[in-house]
């Protein structure tokens, strides 16, 4: 194999300068990659189990997807120290009763893509959990745009947030550092609206192989991945652009944070199918 072929979503024109300067990096250190972007994650997923491609930067929904197609033989390789612990928050105004999912009954919950797991598939399954039957219980106002790239874009977030914001929602079910964004950028009165319930902590994304890539060619890759330091100017923009400060190993443990997602995934019969893309 003279270089590892790794494949990403083009969800935002910020992901060429991204692989182009991990091409750059991993020609440097080694072993050498090259890459290749797709316009979905279904895409992404068949083409690694084609293995059109040898690693696939996967979302938590495309990693379970994985896993579950693999039946359990694929590897996790590495994750962002952001995937390791992710959150999501339900906003809401200030004086709003909203402290946990349960207090969403009667309420409108705004949500993003039907395919994010962090503005849509984990807080149904969280109001499942408290005993909630979504539209009935509890109305959703969905915003289905950019499907298929798992809420990367941030736009059905974007819409979820300004519901609540205009009063069409009282509450919003976002990932915690979108919420923290849009406070810090002061798009969000933190006077008037707050984050009143902060989830469980979950996994995102993950760089997954499968079984048969090189075990020997993971270990050094994974190294390599690792050894990149955020105080290195060489590296700092790229790591900024893809919101890291140190990557880490896909261990046994950090996987278990994927648990909550496979429950949901079960629960809301999400289909696992990729070949129709």
């Amino acid at each position: 194999m003279t270089e590892i072929l790794v494949g990403a979503v083009a969800y935002d024109a910020k992901c060429v300068p991204i692989w182009e300067a991990m091409r750059e990096y991993f020609r440097e250190f080694g072993p050498a990659i090259d890459f290749v972007l797709y316009s979905n994650y279904d895409r992404l997923v068949q083409s690694l189990l084609s293995r059109h491609i040898h690693i696939a930067w996967n979302t938590n929904l495309a990693w379970v997807k994985t896993y579950r197609l693999t039946n359990g033989t694929c590897k996790a390789l590495a994750m962002r120290d952001v995937d390791a612990c992710f959150y999501t928050v339900l906003g809401s105004r200030k004086e709003s009763p909203v402290r946990s999912p349960a207090d969403l009954k009667g309420k409108t919950l705004a949500l993003g893509s039907a395919d994010s797991v962090q503005a849509a598939i984990l807080p149904i399954y969280w109001l499942q959990q408290a005993h909630l039957q979504p539209d009935r219980d509890c109305k959703l106002l969905r915003f289905n745009v950019d499907v298929g790239k798992h809420g990367d874009t941030g736009t059905s977030e974007t819409n979820a947030i300004e519901a609540l914001l205009s009063g069409q929602a009282q509450a919003v079910a976002v990932a915690e550092l979108t919420w923290q964004k849009w406070v810090s950028e002061g798009k969000i009165d933190p006077e008037k609206f707050v984050a009143l319930w902060r989830s469980p902590s979950y996994c995102h994304c993950v760089f997954t192989a499968l079984a048969d890539f090189p075990e020997s060619l993971a270990k050094v890759w994974v190294e390599s991945l690792l050894a990149m330091k955020n105080s290195d100017p060489r590296w700092r923009p790229l790591m900024e652009m893809e919101g890291v400060k140190e990557w880490l190993p896909a261990t046994r443990e950090r996987l278990r944070g994927y648990a909550s997602l496979f429950e949901a995934v079960e629960q809301q019969k999400i289909s696992l199918n990729v070949s129709e893309v």
